[in-house]
């Protein structure tokens, strides 16, 4: 499993390794291989400028936000019948928002990194949050991944 970072500013290892941790978690437990380097996704951080134009560019939600994923495929089904190389898509986070909310919520930085993580490698995966059931069925995966790592609120 391969965690391409797309920012020279993140380097707080301690933090990307428990990112890459995480996000290894979430396909194991979903049965996609993480192992090796053939499955691939790509996380930027950006200003909060730049994640509310692009929340307003592909969202239609003229807004900042903590995070935004850009699946590449429509469905865990669709993913577990791949093989080879899988590039599952983009994750977008915004630091400074993450680090406010961190501050909301009375935790780290890194337990808010490592959530917003595991948050989009699901949606990345298929998983979403508009429907209770679907909330339900999201958080639950969410909370076992962080618990897993140890990482908790």
């Amino acid at each position: 499993m391969k965690l391409v970072l797309n920012d020279e500013n993140m380097q707080e290892e301690q933090i990307i390794g428990l990112m890459k941790e995480a996000a290894r978690l979430c396909l194991e437990r979903e049965g996609i291989k993480a192992e090796d380097d053939t499955t691939e996704v790509s996380v930027s951080f950006v200003s909060p400028k730049e994640i509310r134009a692009l929340n307003r560019d592909f969202r239609g939600k003229d807004e900042e936000t903590d995070v935004l994923s850009f699946p590449q495929y429509n469905s865990i089904e669709e993913i577990r019948e791949e093989s080879g190389f899988l590039c599952l898509g983009d994750v977008i986070i915004c630091p400074q928002i993450a680090a406010v909310q961190a501050d909301e919520y009375n935790h780290s930085l890194a337990r808010e990194l490592v959530y917003l993580t595991v948050h989009s490698i699901y949606h990345l995966l298929g998983y979403d949050h508009m429907q209770e059931e679907e909330r339900q069925v999201m958080r639950e995966k969410e909370e076992a991944v962080m618990e897993m790592i140890g990482v908790r609120r």
